[in-house]
C-alpha cells in the first residue's frame, strides 16, 4: 500500500540539502520515519540547556526562531532550514531555545536513521560537517580546515571532467527512427536532414546506430536489401556517455571501439534518454576552438571584425569551461590571456592606421578586473595610456597623437565586444592619457588628498596591468605609488575605510541584503556586496606590505598567507570564497547574457543560497581584521 504522507515528505526533502544527494531509497527510508509537528505561533519546541532530543528538525512551512540569553533572537529558520542538528552532532544539551515565531509545520527527523547514511554517503557527510563548521567560532581553524566549503564539492562534476581542458559541443538534435522502418526510409531521412548518422531508438532510449559507412558497406555491396529493416544493419549496442564527456574521453572511446559516433544520454548509460550525438567531426571542430588555436587566429587577424568573431569563440570556450566545472582560477587565466592577445592585436592594428609611428614610447594599461586578470565576461572597458616625458614644446603634439591612437583602440575594442565605459575611464579621455610625470603627480595627489572620489579612482587605477608597450614606464609608476604611500601612510586608513563601505551581505536574520531602489530593486549585487570587499581587502593588505607586481586577487591572498602565517587560514578562506563568488557571477552572466552582477535571490535554489552564504563569513572576518589593524573604529 502506498504511504502518501511519506511520499509528500520525500517530495519536499529531495529539493533541500543534504537530502538532495541521497539515493531515492535512502531518502524514502528517512521520509517514512519523519514525524510531522504542527506548532502554533509562540510554541516552544525545545529550550536552552534542555537535554537533546533524538531528532533534528527541518522547517516545512512557517518560521522558527532560535533564541539565546534573555530571549534574544539569534537566528530565524524558514522553509528548508535545518535546526537542532548541531546539538545532535555535539551530543550535548541545547545551547539555544527553538520557538515558532509564526504558525509552522516542522519535520522531525530521527538522527539515528541518518547515522548510517552519514557514514556511507560522502556528500551528506561533507554537508553536515560544513554546516557544523560554519557555525562554530572559528570555522577555518586547522581542526576544521577544508570543511567550511566542503559542500562546494557537491556542485562539481566528476574528476574526469577536469582531465581535458577543451569543452565539447555535440549535436543536441540527433536524427532518430524506430527499429521497424526500412533502410530506404532511414536513408531518405538522413538525406533530408543532411546528417551522416541516424539513431534507432525505443522510447527515446538508443538501441543502435546507422552511419553513411553502413549504407556503403552493407547496402551498396548488396549484402543487405534496401527494403530490410534498419535493425538488420544497425550497429548495436551503442556506446553512450554523459554530456560532461571530455575531448580526451571521447577520442579514447572512439579509438577503443573503432567508431566515429558516440551517443550522449541523460545519465551516460543506454538505459536513459538520448540527448545528443557526438561525432568525429565535432572533435575536429573542438581542436580548432582551443586557446592556442584562438591565439594563432588572433595573430592572423587583419581587422576588428575578425577579432570580434574570435571573442565570440572565446566566450563559447568560457561557457564550456564553466559547464565542465573547470577550476575558475585556470579559466580566468585562459580567458585573460585571450583578452590580452586580442587587445594587443587591436593596438597593433590601430598603430598601423596612424600616419606616423608613435613619437615616443608608451604603455597601454588594462584597469579594474581586466587589470587583475579576473575578467571573464564581456564587460565595459577600463583602460589608460602613459607616454614617456617629452620636451615641453613637443607635449601638445605628442598628447594629440596618443589621444587619436587611443580613440582608434577603444573604438576597435568596442567593435570586438567590449562596451565603452559609461564613466569614460578610457585612454581616449584626456584625463587618462598622460605622460609619466603627469601620472606620478596624479597618483601623489590622490594619495595625499584622499577623498571619496580619489579613493574610488585608486581602487581602479592601482590594479593596472601593462598590456602593451614600455614596461619601464609601468615599473616607474609602481615604484612611485609605493614611495608615495610610504610617505603618507594614513592613506591606507582611507583605503581601509573604503574596504568597509559594503558590510557583510547578510542581514541580522541571515537574509541577503538587496538593493532597495532603482532598476535592480530587490536584487542582490554580488559584485559590490560580495566580490569587491574581498578584492579591496587584498589590495589594501598587499599595498601595506609593499608587495609589488601582484594584482590578481587570488595571488595576492596567496602572498599574504606566506607573509602572515598566523592569518593563513583566513586568507585561504577568502581565496575559496572569491573563487565560488567569481564562478557564481560568471554562471549568472552566461545564463542571463549580462554582466551577472545583479541576482534575483528568489530565483535561486536553496542549494545556491547556501553556497553563497557560505562565503560571507570570510568577508565579515576579513573586514574585522582590517578594522582592527588600521584602527578604523575611531574613523567610522
Amino acid at each position: 500500500m502506498k504511504n502518501t504522507i511519506a511520499e509528500r515528505i520525500f517530495d519536499f526533502l529531495k529539493d533541500f540539502p543534504p537530502f538532495d544527494v541521497l539515493t531515492q531509497e535512502q531518502l524514502y527510508t528517512i521520509s517514512k520515519d519523519v514525524k510531522v509537528i504542527y506548532l502554533e505561533d509562540d510554541t516552544t519546541l525545545f529550550k536552552k540547556d534542555e537535554k537533546i532530543h533524538d531528532h533534528f528538525y527541518i522547517v516545512k512551512d512557517g518560521a522558527v526562531g532560535l533564541f539565546g540569553e534573555q530571549n534574544l533572537l539569534i537566528d530565524k529558520c524558514d522553509e528548508g532550514d535545518i535546526f537542532g542538528l548541531r546539538a545532535v552532532i555535539r551530543k550535548g544539551n541545547y545551547l539555544l531555545s527553538a520557538k515558532a515565531i509564526e504558525e509552522s509545520i516542522v519535520y522531525s527527523i530521527s538522527s539515528k536513521s541518518l547515522d548510517d547514511i552519514i557514514n556511507t554517503n560522502a556528500g551528506v557527510n561533507k554537508f553536515l560537517l560544513a554546516s557544523f563548521a560554519t557555525n562554530i567560532r572559528n570555522p577555518y581553524s586547522n581542526e576544521h580546515k577544508g570543511t567550511l566549503f566542503a559542500n562546494v564539492d557537491r556542485f562539481q562534476s566528476s574528476p574526469s571532467a577536469f582531465t581535458e581542458v577543451h569543452s565539447i559541443q555535440y549535436s543536441k538534435s540527433p536524427v532518430t527512427c524506430s527499429q521497424d522502418i526500412t533502410i530506404r526510409e532511414a536513408a531518405k531521412k538522413m538525406t533530408s536532414q543532411k546528417v551522416g548518422s541516424i539513431i534507432i531508438t525505443e522510447q527515446n532510449k538508443p538501441l543502435g546506430i546507422i552511419t553513411d559507412k553502413d549504407l556503403r558497406t552493407k547496402i551498396a555491396t548488396g549484402i543487405f536489401a534496401i527494403e530490410d529493416t534498419v535493425e538488420s544493419i544497425m550497429s548495436a549496442p551503442v556506446i553512450t556517455y554523459p554530456e560532461t564527456i571530455s575531448v580526451a574521453e571521447a577520442q579514447i572511446a572512439m579509438l577503443q571501439h573503432k567508431i566515429t559516433h558516440l551517443c550522449i544520454t541523460k545519465n551516460g548509460t543506454s538505459d536513459s534518454d538520448l540527448i545528443g550525438i557526438l561525432s568525429e567531426h565535432d572533435i575536429v571542430v573542438v581542436r580548432g576552438n582551443n586557446p592556442s588555436a584562438l591565439v594563432k587566429e588572433v595573430k592572423r587577424a587583419k581587422d576588428a571584425e575578425t577579432l570580434q568573431q574570435i571573442t565570440d569563440k572565446a566566450q563559447q570556450l568560457l561557457q564550456g569551461y564553466i559547464k565542465q566545472q573547470m577550476p575558475i582560477f585556470y579559466v580566468s587565466k585562459i580567458i585573460s590571456a585571450l583578452t590580452e592577445a586580442i587587445t594587443q592585436k587591436v593596438i597593433t592594428l590601430s598603430i598601423a592606421e596612424m600616419t606616423t609611428a608613435p613619437p615616443t614610447s608608451f604603455g597601454w594599461f588594462a584597469l579594474g578586473s581586466q587589470g587583475r586578470q579576473e575578467q571573464l565576461l564581456l564587460t565595459d572597458q577600463d583602460n589608460a595610456l602613459v607616454f614617456e616625458d617629452v620636451p615641453k614644446q613637443d607635449y601638445d603634439n605628442t598628447k594629440r597623437y596618443f589621444l587619436s591612437l587611443s580613440e582608434k583602440i577603444t573604438s576597435k575594442l568596442h567593435t570586438v565586444g567590449f562596451e565603452f565605459c559609461p564613466a569614460e575611464m578610457m585612454a581616449s579621455n584626456p584625463k587618462w592619457c598622460l605622460s609619466v610625470s603627469e601620472w606620478k603627480q596624479q597618483f601623489a595627489t590622490w594619495i595625499t588628498h584622499p577623498n571619496e572620489d580619489s579613493i574610488m579612482l585608486c581602487t581602479i587605477f592601482f590594479d593596472y596591468h601593462l598590456i602593451y608597450g614600455n614596461k619601464n614606464l609601468a615599473d616607474e609608476l609602481s615604484q612611485h605609488i609605493f614611495e608615495s604611500i610610504d610617505a603618507y601612510e594614513i592613506f591606507l586608513n582611507f583605503l581601509g575605510l573604503n574596504a568597509l563601505k559594503n558590510p557583510p551581505p547578510l542581514s541580522f536574520f541571515k537574509q541577503f541584503l538587496v538593493e532597495h531602489s532603482g532598476n535592480h530593486k530587490d536584487q542582490f549585487d554580488i559584485k559590490a556586496r560580495a566580490l569587491m570587499p574581498i578584492i579591496d581587502a587584498a589590495r589594501l593588505l598587499t599595498l601595506s606590505h609593499n608587495i609589488k607586481n601582484c594584482n590578481n586577487t587570488i595571488l595576492r591572498y596567496e602572498k599574504l598567507a606566506e607573509i602572515e602565517p598566523q592569518n593563513k587560514n583566513l586568507y585561504e578562506s577568502c581565496i575559496h570564497a572569491f573563487k565560488i563568488l567569481l564562478r557564481f557571477r560568471t554562471e549568472q552572466g552566461l545564463l542571463h547574457n549580462n554582466s551577472g552582477r545583479f541576482i534575483d535571490v528568489k530565483s535561486l535554489s536553496k542549494v545556491e543560497r547556501l553556497r553563497l552564504k557560505g562565503c560571507f563569513k570570510s568577508i565579515k572576518d576579513m573586514q574585522e581584521l582590517i578594522r582592527v589593524r588600521f584602527n578604523l573604529s575611531q574613523m567610522l
